[in-house]
């Protein structure tokens, strides 16, 4: 392309000279031949100049672009150069490879070989040795584990008792300081709250106001109610009965009502049974709404806050629900602080953890189920319905927030003066450590002492040794978890003892 611009403007500049001259040939056709001449010659020599230009600069071209072509093809060579080099060398590796890998079979294949012949001479060895010493591979063995099992059973005891010992010192230092830590900061007086079901009559005119005509009066206020009022049980009372404590608390506020107004009939019933319930529920929502607002908790929503308003009506074993709810959540939230837990996730489900004991009396089923449910199905967050669902160990607690809420349950529970439980069933339950204690053979007696914080368990020595009587308390302890619902923990003191008596005479 370079060279062909030369000659074109040559040509152009030849047709240019030419065109001129027809030009003023054309225009001066009188005048003279020679000064026509000397314009073609002019004309003649520039176009010649011009051409041998062009041709100078075609030549230039021409040899730059052949320097050009020779660097490349000499480039080209060197590449071809390192490829062929780089090509022999990995040649000789693969031929290395090769012989590496022929060495190496060879050399497995000859410490097959040497480990057949160990093994040849240690079977030989072994049937040299049963011939001499009289006994059998397996027999030699059992006794030679009898024998290590002997010396070391001693020695082995007094480890696991070591090893126990300052494990459980470390744990219950280290559980102590941080439930005292708890305690310290969440100190509440000691309660056991009763819900009323007795109201006292001012007088005995009062009592048949209440029953009314034919009994019109109780029977309007037990059909607004659906409470059962008994007013001739005992002298001077009005009870209450009823398994829906909601239901009780507003047959109270009402007939609290009747009585100071003084008016008792079947259209003043209905108008303060109306208000009473209007009264408890209001009592109800602020209740749950103040319980959440003293731990804490914002964004519940208003479903389980009016369930857990109803527990302030509720109790288990003389305890509040709703201050044992509410004392749980702070021990729990300072627990879930020390520990590093989710303080929000272990204070909300310990506020719930119960609130399915506001409808157990409507919906069948384990208040721990039924408040998984319920919390589950209200949105709150998988974490807060797995403790809910594990704090009585229906479930296995998978979480931290899960087991913090267990604790504090016992805890809250087990506290002196927290329940107040029947000597019926205390009593039972003494039977049931000793039935299970009992349950195990090698056992020679077993009570269940300090109220049933623990069980001593008295075995025969002959039959149970040193090693086996560790393993005894583990299975005992095991049994008592699977079978039995208590609060707090129990001790299980195994004891063994050989006494040797002898009389001098």
């Amino acid at each position: 392309m370079e060279i062909v611009v030369p000659i074109i403007a040559a040509v152009v500049g030849i047709a240019a000279g030419a065109g001129g001259i027809f030009a003023y040939n054309k225009k001066n056709e009188k005048g003279g031949k020679d000064k026509a001449d000397d314009l073609v010659r002019k004309a003649k020599r520039e176009a010649q100049d011009i051409v041998l230009s062009a041709k100078k600069e075609a030549s230039a071209i021409t040899e730059k672009n052949q320097a050009e072509e020779n660097e490349r093809r000499k480039e080209w060579k060197k590449t071809e150069n390192r490829l062929a080099e780089r090509e022999n060398t990995l040649d000789a590796k693969l031929d290395q490879l090769e012989k590496k890998s022929e060495k190496l079979t060879r050399e497995e294949k000859e410490l097959d070989e040497l480990k057949q012949e160990v093994r040849d001479i240690r079977t030989k060895q072994h049937e040299k040795l049963e011939k001499i010493a009289g006994l059998s591979k397996a027999d030699a063995r059992e006794k030679l584990m009898k024998m290590t099992e002997n010396d070391i059973k001693q020695d082995l005891v007094g480890l696991v008792t070591k090893e126990q010992k300052e494990i459980k010192h470390g744990v219950d230092e280290a559980a102590q300081a941080m439930l005292l830590t708890a305690m310290e900061r969440m100190s509440s007086e000691v309660t056991a709250d009763r819900t009323v079901t007795a109201l006292k009559l001012p007088d005995d005119d009062m009592k048949g106001r209440i029953i009314g005509k034919e009994g019109r009066n109780i029977q309007a206020l037990q059909r607004a109610t659906g409470v059962d009022i008994l007013v001739d049980d005992t002298p001077g009372m009005v009870v209450l009965s009823s398994f829906d404590p909601i239901r009780r608390q507003v047959a109270r506020y009402a007939l609290e009502r009747l009585m100071k107004d003084g008016r008792i009939n079947p259209s003043s019933i209905e108008d303060a049974v109306s208000k009473a319930e209007r009264e408890i529920e209001k009592e109800v929502v602020r209740a749950g709404e103040d319980a959440a607002r003293e731990v804490g908790i914002v964004g519940i929503p208003r479903e389980i806050l009016h369930l857990l308003g109803e527990l302030k009506f509720r109790t288990s074993y003389g305890q509040n629900v709703l201050l044992h709810s509410i004392e749980m959540a702070h021990v729990a939230g300072m627990i879930a602080e020390e520990i590093g837990a989710d303080k929000r996730i272990a204070k909300t489900a310990a506020l719930l953890h119960d609130m399915g004991k506001a409808v157990t009396h409507k919906i069948e089923g384990k208040h721990a189920d039924i408040g998984a449910e319920l919390a589950k199905k209200y949105g709150m967050s998988d974490e807060v319905v797995h403790a809910i669902a594990a704090h009585h160990d229906d479930i296995e607690p998978t979480t931290p927030e899960a087991i913090i809420v267990k604790i504090c349950d016992a805890m809250s529970a087990a506290r002196p003066g927290a329940r107040n439980i029947s000597a019926e069933n205390f009593a039972e339950r003494m039977r049931d450590l000793e039935n299970i204690a009992t349950s195990f053979p090698g056992i020679d007696k077993a009570y269940a002492i300090s109220a049933g914080r623990e069980i001593r368990v008295i075995v025969e020595p002959k039959q149970i040794d040193d090693l086996s009587a560790l393993k005894l308390a583990r299975d005992i302890a095991n049994k008592i978890e699977a079978t039995m619902s208590y609060p707090g923990i129990i001790k299980v003191n195994v004891i063994r003892e050989t006494r040797a008596v002898e009389y001098a005479k």
